[in-house]
């Protein structure tokens, strides 16, 4: 299960559409390190040479099919990495291996800095590759290579471990009682064809998850030969970026981190506080605004006031989407109503009015929007399944139980039902879902904090719903050089949506210990909409 797309407009980012293994700190110290070797002369382009790092192996290559094109990838140096499936630390060899695509974009500047920058992709389970439009817009290219590699089991990887049966249950269950405990047997029940699935490929879904994940990048840097270099991780990005710096600092020169999810509080428990903290951005910022506060009074304790009514008494609707020739029946509940706005913080200017109208009898705007996404082409065999639930189910649920997050949702929204509680934003019957998945636990060592004395710039935005803006300022205080900005009116992943977050993190590969951070003086709120 990973995380549902952010925002329908871009590339998905998710974080929480699309969580019998070696100690992390196993995996640090027992990597093979011989010395990465070039395989022509030192002069040539970044990834057009191959060249090896222990296990792993660099090839030059085509670049990889993508889902959407991406004409960006007609300069790009392409490849791949191949690596052990499961890094092997007991000398009984390292079996089967994997391989993983590799496109490195050219700086724009023809004089460029010699230290890229690498972009971890968000999901769990979204695909480095399709995300380099979202970088290159905002300018991460202007003075420095990017490399994007997809993470394992991700889209352009081999196996590609998507599983398209999850996304159309997603689709297809539009009609359903969200939070209803049959819905939640049938989304188990794909969740078991897709274990099935991974398994029949060959693919071990232990070996998929972010210890791994972090070595992958490691072996990476050190076969296309780079002395130093940059990494920039967005949403689960973060997540990934923070075990990377943990596990193998060497050869990092900065790092920044969007969406901050640390690996110390990953799970359900930590996503009711997102939702509670981006809702409550967006509410603050109407209450502020005279012409939104007259219209729509009152608008947190409508929104909460609705999510019990439609709990208890669920609306049914039929929408026309774009591209379906029939009409779509959506049901809304109280878990549509809180998964619906945790995305909607998006498109924050027509909250209001969405909210207002279902509050006056009619549901269309919302579910508009709600089936919108879930019928989306970008919806369906695009997230990394098999990566995502090993994620979920090796580094989160083993350490947080199902009463844990009821809890938080009971403390951060004391009126919403058991029924809502149970199943945090974006991670619905995950636990159930981690039983048929049935891999074991990573080591303890996976929930601990990073220390680091990395230059790392840590960006949240105020109206981020999925990972709080909390978070941020939280994994910064382990991060001795750190500089935690918080980008206001802005929701998950500031640097897709504020051109002052890329400025900044542009700035802050220039200057890591001096980004420029003076536009953040000159935001405004959106101007929301007033309905009639």
């Amino acid at each position: 299960m990973s995380l549902p797309p952010a925002h329908h407009r871009r590339t998905a980012r998710r974080l929480p559409a699309a969580l019998a293994g070696a100690t992390a700190g196993v995996l640090a110290a027992g990597l093979v390190t011989a010395p990465a070797h070039a395989e022509s002369g030192p002069s040539a382009p970044l990834g057009t040479v191959a060249g090896t790092a222990g296990h792993a192996r660099f090839e030059p290559g085509s670049c990889p099919r993508t889902a959407d094109p991406i004409p960006a990838l007609k300069d790009a140096h392409c490849g791949t990495l191949t690596v052990p499936e499961k890094r092997d630390r007991h000398g009984k060899g390292w079996g089967r291996r994997i391989t993983l695509a590799v496109a490195i974009v050219p700086a724009a500047a023809k004089r460029h800095a010699g230290d890229p920058i690498v972009w971890l992709a968000g999901g769990p389970g979204d695909d480095a590759v399709s995300e380099i439009p979202m970088a290159l817009a905002g300018g991460l290219n202007r003075d420095r290579d990017v490399i994007f590699m997809s993470q394992r089991g991700t889209y352009s990887a081999d196996p590609q471990l998507t599983c398209p049966n999850v996304d159309e249950f997603a689709a297809d269950s539009l009609g359903l009682v969200f939070g209803a405990p049959s819905t939640g047997r049938l989304h188990v029940e794909e969740t078991r064809k897709c274990r099935d699935r991974v398994v029949s490929r060959g693919a071990d879904p232990s070996a998929y998850y972010g210890p791994e994940s972090a070595a992958d990048y490691d072996d990476l840097r050190k076969a296309l030969g780079i002395g130093k270099w940059n990494v920039f991780g967005i949403s689960y990005g973060t997540n990934l970026a923070l075990h990377y710096m943990r596990l193998h600092p060497e050869g990092i020169r900065s790092v920044g981190i969007d969406g901050v999810l640390p690996p110390a509080l990953a799970g359900g428990a930590v996503t009711w506080k997102a939702a509670r903290e981006g809702f409550d951005g967006l509410f603050r910022a109407c209450e502020q605004q005279p012409a939104c506060n007259t219209r729509y009074p009152h608008l947190k304790a409508t929104f909460e006031r609705l999510v019990g009514q439609v709990e208890a008494r669920p609306v049914t609707t039929t929408v026309t989407v774009p591209g379906r020739p029939r009409p779509v029946k959506v049901v809304l509940d109280g878990g549509v109503l809180v998964n619906w706005l945790a995305s909607a913080t998006h498109v924050a200017a027509g909250v209001p009015r969405s909210i207002d109208e279902l509050a006056h009898g009619n549901p269309r705007r919302i579910a508009e929007q709600w089936a919108g996404g879930k019928l989306s082409p970008q919806a369906i065999g695009r997230t990394g399944h098999g990566l995502a639930y090993g994620v979920f189910c090796r580094e989160w649920t083993p350490y947080e139980s199902e009463a844990d997050v009821v809890r938080a949702g009971r403390r951060l929204f004391p009126s919403f039902p058991r029924s809502v509680l149970v199943n945090a934003p974006f991670l619905a019957w995950l636990h159930p879902d981690c039983r048929a998945w049935d891999v074991p636990p990573a080591d303890p060592s996976v929930r601990r904090r990073t220390y680091s004395d990395i230059p790392t710039l840590v960006l949240s935005g105020g109206f981020d719903a999925q990972t709080a803006p909390s978070s941020g300022p939280y994994a910064a205080r382990t991060l001795s050089r750190s500089i935690a900005v918080t980008v206001p009116y802005v929701a998950h992943v500031v640097f897709a949506d504020s051109k002052c977050a890329q400025t900044m993190t542009v700035s802050f590969f220039d200057r890591p210990d001096a980004p420029d951070t003076s536009c953040l003086a000159g935001l405004e709120p959106p101007a929301f909409e007033i309905g009639t």
